[in-house]
């Protein structure tokens, strides 16, 4: 049976991050449930706490044709099926105001673009469904900034909010990844997660298809957990060359364990 993410996070044991993990979009419903019953074995064994991650549609795209999604319902109602199968929360994107109250019928955390991190609206309907809102950190903006959007979730009678942080831009197409604003985010008193896939996204490519470094994921997600991050962002699927949204920069899930592992020995090497 399902709990409140955050009090499992909580009550998990104090050596262990958490994770929110799955593919970046949700393709259909058996490969939602093979990613999650692979992921949570993972996790069981490791005695990680696993929210399960899929957005139902993606908004966000550099080209008109690009995939956006199998149909607003029908993903809503695999989210739903994953997490009522394995007992696990899951968690998915909203981009308007009146998609929160309609998501938080399926999923457990309501996620808010990090493009989307200053939309007030948007904020608030996330908070009004009572359920738990992760903000992503514009790429845009600085640690210090994101108070002001915890604080917009908290003064809406909600003050179940994790922060995420997905990189900087400082300048065309790519991403750095400043690990001062863990530590600086953790002290508005919320668990702060690292978003190790798409901080390594080169967006903008010529060929309107977003770049990435996924050779990589294993030194960002390293560094965070070293920093002291509450969790860690992992956008991972089967075969990501054949996956229908941001391939070029996901976790292949058969390399996923052995990270994990290595990330477990080194949150207890740092306690």
């Amino acid at each position: 049976m399902k709990i409140n993410p955050l009090t499992d996070i909580k009550n998990a044991d104090s050596s262990n991050f958490f994770l929110m993990a799955g593919p970046c979009a949700i393709e259909g419903e058996t490969m939602a449930l093979q990613i999650a019953e692979k992921i949570v074995a993972i996790t069981d064994k490791l005695n990680i706490p696993y929210i399960f991650k899929g957005s139902y549609r993606k908004a966000n795209r550099s080209r008109l044709d690009s995939f956006t999604g199998i149909g607003d319902e029908k993903a809503l109602k695999i989210l739903n099926k994953v997490g009522q199968t394995f007992g696990i929360p899951t968690v998915t994107d909203i981009h308007e105001s009146g998609e929160a109250s309609i998501a938080a019928e399926y999923v457990d955390v309501l996620q808010i673009p990090a493009f989307l991190c200053r939309q007030t609206n948007l904020l608030v309907a996330a908070a009004e469904t009572g359920k738990v809102i992760n903000i992503k950190k514009g790429q845009f903006l600085s640690a210090s900034s994101m108070s002001f959007a915890v604080d917009k979730v908290k003064e809406s009678g909600n003050d179940q909010v994790i922060l995420t942080d997905r990189g900087n831009t400082f300048g065309y197409q790519d991403l750095i990844v400043d690990y001062r604003n863990i530590p600086e985010m953790q002290s508005f008193g919320v668990p702060v997660v690292m978003d190790c896939t798409h901080s390594l996204q080169q967006p903008n490519q010529t060929s309107g298809v977003t770049g990435g470094k996924p050779q990589l994921i294993e030194t960002i997600s390293k560094a965070a957990i070293a920093v002291g991050a509450d969790g860690l962002f992992i956008e991972t699927h089967p075969d990501p060359a054949t996956a229908k949204s941001d391939g070029a920069n996901m976790l292949n899930l058969d390399l996923l364990e052995d990270l994990l592992a290595k990330l477990v020995r080194i949150r207890e090497a740092t306690l």
